[in-house]
This record gives C-alpha cells, sequence and structure tokens, in this order.
C-alpha cells in the first residue's frame, strides 16, 4: 500500500501539515522540517498524485525544458543541474528536444502548456528571431526563462554566461600566443549570445590594435553541411589562411573542426583553434582542444530560481527582468598554440581495447 502523509508526518516528526505544505510547495516551512520530510518522502517512497492534487489547487508543480538538441553533451549537464534544483523545490522536470526546429519548438512550447507546467526554460533553436505575436502568445501562457541561447524579439528572464567577455577572453589568448590573422565562424544572428561573442572579438582585436578584417568574420547556422561551407570557403578561397580560428559555439566549433580535417589540415600546425563550449570532453581529441567552459550544471539550476521565483510572484506586482551573467572558464590546451608550432593533428582518438 501506497504511505500516506500522516505516515510521512510521523516518520519525520512534522504535522501532517507541515507535510502538506513542504510537498505543495507551499512557503514558510523551516528548512530543518523540509529537510526531514523530504528524507521521509525518499525513505517510503512516496508517490504524491498529481493529477488529484493538481485539480485541488490548481498546480501541477511541473517544469519543462526545451533544448535544441539532447545529443550535444553541453546540455545534459543544464538538465542535470535543473531538474536536481527542481527536486529539490519539489518540482518536477519535463525535457523535450526541439532538434533544433523552431515550429518544432512552438510545438513543444503548445505541449508543455497543454500538460499545465507552471513554467517553462528555453534553450531557444536559434532560427529565426521572434516575432512580437509569437513572443506575446508564449509569456502569456507561464513564466519562461531563456538560458544559453537568447533569441531575438522574446523579452524574458534570462540565464547564461556574460558571453561578450568570455569571446574576448578567448580572442586575447590567441593574440597572446602570436596570433593576428584569426577568423571567427559564428552562429546564427538572431541570437543575441552570438552577437554578444562576435562583440566580444571585435573589442578584444581592437584591444590590442589589430585590425577587424570582415573577410575573417565568417557567420553560418547549426546545420553542419553549412558549417562546412563556410569554413572551406573561408580557408581556401582566401590568399591568405588565417593562423587561428575561434568558434563561437560547441555545434560550429565540431563542424569547423571537420571541415579542417576534410581539407587535409592540422591542428595546431596548420590552423589554432579556440571553441566556445567544450566538444566530447578533453580526452576525445589529441592534441587537446582549447576551450571557453560554461558552467552548465549553474546555468540549469539558477535558470529552474529565476522561474520559481516568477511563478511564486504571479498574481502580484510584476518584479523587473532578471538577467542572470556568470563567469566562464578559459581552458588552454594545445590547440591552441603558437602560429606554424609543429603538432599532431587534433583528430578524434580510437577507443582503446582491452
Amino acid at each position: 500500500m501506497a504511505p500516506t502523509q500522516k505516515e510521512l508526518a510521523k516518520l519525520a516528526g512534522v504535522s501532517a501539515g507541515t507535510v502538506s505544505n513542504v510537498v505543495n510547495g507551499v512557503p514558510g516551512v523551516s528548512e530543518a522540517a523540509r529537510q526531514r520530510v523530504l528524507a521521509a518522502i525518499r525513505e517510503l517512497n512516496y508517490q504524491p498524485n498529481l493529477i488529484a492534487r493538481s485539480l485541488r489547487t490548481n498546480r501541477t508543480h511541473t517544469l519543462g525544458i526545451v533544448v535544441p538538441d539532447i545529443t550535444v553533451p553541453f546540455y545534459p549537464h543544464i538538465i542535470r543541474g535543473a531538474e536536481s534544483a527542481a527536486r529539490e523545490a519539489g518540482y518536477f522536470l519535463m525535457v523535450l528536444d526541439s532538434e533544433n526546429d523552431q515550429e518544432r519548438e512552438g510545438a513543444m512550447l503548445e505541449l508543455l502548456r497543454s500538460q499545465r507546467s507552471e513554467g517553462t526554460l528555453l534553450v531557444a533553436a536559434g532560427g529565426h528571431g521572434w516575432t512580437k505575436e509569437q513572443a506575446t502568445a508564449v509569456t502569456a501562457q507561464a513564466p519562461l526563462v531563456c538560458l544559453d541561447r537568447l533569441p531575438e524579439g522574446l523579452a524574458v528572464d534570462s540565464v547564461c554566461v556574460d558571453d561578450a567577455r568570455a569571446a574576448a577572453m578567448a580572442v586575447s589568448h590567441l593574440v597572446e600566443r602570436g596570433h593576428r590573422e584569426i577568423a571567427v565562424i559564428t552562429g546564427p544572428p538572431t541570437l543575441r549570445n552570438e552577437q554578444a561573442r562576435l562583440r566580444g572579438y571585435r573589442t578584444a582585436m581592437q584591444h590590442h590594435g589589430l585590425q577587424v578584417r570582415e573577410r575573417l568574420v565568417w557567420q553560418a547556422g547549426f546545420q553542419q553541411g553549412e558549417i562546412a561551407r563556410v569554413c572551406q570557403e573561408g580557408l581556401l578561397g582566401s590568399r591568405e589562411r588565417p593562423t587561428a580560428i575561434f568558434a563561437t559555439n560547441g555545434v560550429t566549433g565540431l563542424g569547423m573542426l571537420k571541415a579542417l580535417y576534410a581539407l587535409g589540415l592540422e591542428t595546431p600546425r596548420d590552423v589554432a583553434v579556440v571553441c566556445f563550449d567544450e566538444l566530447n570532453g578533453e580526452d576525445f581529441f589529441r592534441p587537446g582542444i582549447t576551450t571557453i567552459v560554461q558552467p552548465a550544471t549553474d546555468i540549469g539550476a539558477r535558470a529552474v530560481q529565476v522561474l520559481l521565483r516568477r511563478i511564486r510572484n504571479s498574481g502580484e506586482a510584476p518584479l523587473p527582468l532578471e538577467t542572470v551573467r556568470l563567469p566562464a572558464t578559459l581552458v588552454v590546451r594545445e590547440s591552441s598554440s603558437e602560429p606554424h608550432a609543429e603538432r599532431g593533428t587534433a583528430r578524434p582518438r580510437s577507443k582503446k581495447r582491452g
């Protein structure tokens, strides 16, 4: 037989009302009492009747997160941080994949609305910017927080790193390694974080007294074919090949490396590389790829905190938009060596046998 809230109360040494408040996310319970109730829930494997509770309270205690590609290693870390924070607050997290398709993304947001999710975290697909009508329709349904990718036309709470500062740090590192002809390849310009990273590139170049050559500013999307085409045109169609490339996101960075290999080039021997976001971990590439590492788990957790504040403020005077910007870290590996350094290629290693 499933345990009751009275049994939870007895095990936790609190009143049944306190158990109800914890289960339903009602504020005012002391942290010590809340932790005892949560421990009792875990010990007795208590599963609340969500349907009955939602009908009674008009609350579902569910949140949703929509990511553009769950196979990209960055996003499971975000999801883990978000799920942990949601669970700690007594919420369940539903995870959906938009497959980098804006139309599917809209369908996913509508699905969460139909399932009465109390709030949504969104990593945007990054296609076209949002129209005023689309933005109004989405934000009128339930609180929404954007993280990592910030689409144009959508004014909501957001959590990401300080993109411009992080990009400037990456480019400055290349300059300090002796590079002067530094190309940048970006994702869709409809994303504000991509705009900020490009701005950071320009700021760093100018800070070091280097001219920004527009022929070295390459714009791509998130499709591998498009990234390969842009890289091949930039590397083969230029009189002077850049000595270094900065990729403003992991998807673009991986596509850029594939293009380099297809052309028979090696990093860092032929072209040095710095990528915004880890690719598949430092053990996968040899030499390792220098990267700007985002605190993905923290981004997910902070986004849930921001979302829950918005949910709990429902019906009160509107809160100002919250923009949380976390610091990123530069992890230096072999791919950003000095120009023309003689090293091996950063191709994927074969798996160990044993």
